[in-house]
């Protein structure tokens, strides 16, 4: 099935060249002269690069062949990450490259989503928002109650802005598209 101009929105998956892309950003543009465009930004799933690509009205791309598996993340061997399938215990190695910033956001025990292009595992998607625990965290000093930021280390690695009452040892929830704290796990 093609897709044209007009349907291609933000975290739309396409396949140019028969490469599989995600589009993370995306620019309608109308000049004055001439026939509207769309300019996008998108992101490789098979090797994490991002280009920019430009449609015009005529152009089509194809919806790739991808798959989604939950799987289960077990442990970081030193060279591949090991994921294991829930329903059938196989277990499927990815590389640091293949898995990229989702990496900041996993931990032993986690559930993610598998991508699959053609039948090979590509990528893994973690949940869109994690409950994750404070290890590190500078301590609060008296007069911060203003709606300053500070910084902290998750269990994951990750280092996200808290708000200055969150302390170490407490469980947060993470949107992992953009890295944002939202709210503390009562």
């Amino acid at each position: 099935m093609a897709i044209g101009m007009s349907e291609l929105k933000k975290g739309l998956k396409i396949e140019v060249d028969g490469v599989p892309y995600k589009i993370t950003e995306y620019q309608h543009v109308k000049p004055g002269k001439g026939a509207a465009f769309v300019r996008c930004k998108i992101k490789s799933f098979l090797n994490g690069k991002v280009i920019e690509k430009t449609f015009h009205a005529g152009d089509k791309c194809e919806v790739p062949n991808l798959q989604q598996k939950q799987m289960q993340f077990l442990y970081d061997d030193g060279e591949l990450l090991q994921f294991m399938d829930t329903t059938s215990y196989e277990q499927e190695g990815l590389t640091y490259e293949q898995v990229g910033e989702a990496f900041d956001w996993i931990i032993d025990g986690m559930n993610v989503d598998m991508m699959y292009y053609n039948g090979k595992a590509i990528t893994v998607e973690p949940p869109m928002v994690v409950e994750l625990k404070i290890v590190e965290t500078p301590p609060n000093f008296k007069g911060d109650s203003q709606g300053g930021r500070k910084p902290a280390t998750l269990e994951s690695g990750a280092v996200v802005q808290i708000p200055f009452h969150i302390l170490e040892g407490d469980i947060i929830k993470v949107d992992t598209r953009t890295g944002e704290y939202l709210e503390k796990v009562k």
